[in-house]
């Protein structure tokens, strides 16, 4: 079992960090995506689902390598993930995060989402176990104390 927190601050400063370096994929023409890093925010065994509907799991594996696809295709030549605000909640080893962002496709598509992350403590780390994800609409506004960037 793990050792409890030394604080629930700390816990929350270091749930922020790890959305933050999710939330930053990014690449171009003078950039490779870092896909380890990206990778090591989540367990192996993470379950993610995207906005797309009908609602279809997909494996981590699944979906760097639909990216990958994506982007060595040609038809996501650039791709830009900015971290706007993040909210916490922390229970012993688990944890709930809501993390919006905005994104930015081939240098012109601009679209803004939030992320429902379920994270688990192990061996003192902590770890993205499932997380959905919907873009913003004009019927549905990312909440204010989450669209904007979150520097605490």
């Amino acid at each position: 079992m793990d050792s409890p927190p030394n604080s629930q601050d700390a816990d929350v400063s270091a749930i922020k960090e790890l959305m933050s370096k999710e939330l930053s994929l990014s690449w171009g023409p003078d950039k490779d995506p870092n896909w380890d890093a990206f990778a090591g925010t989540f367990l192996q065994s993470a379950a993610l689902f995207p906005a797309a509907r009908p609602v279809r799991a997909q494996t981590l594996d699944h979906f760097i390598e639909r990216m990958k696809r994506l982007q060595a295709d040609g038809k996501l030549g650039t791709f830009n993930v900015t971290p706007l605000g993040c909210e916490v909640r922390v229970f012993g080893n688990v944890a709930v995060a809501f993390a919006a962002c905005e994104l930015q496709e081939n240098e012109s598509t601009t679209n803004r989402e939030v992320n429902a992350t379920v994270l688990v403590r192990e061996n003192g780390m902590w770890r993205i176990a499932a997380q959905a994800w919907d873009v913003e609409t004009d019927a549905c506004k990312i909440p204010k104390h989450l669209a904007q960037r979150d520097d605490s």
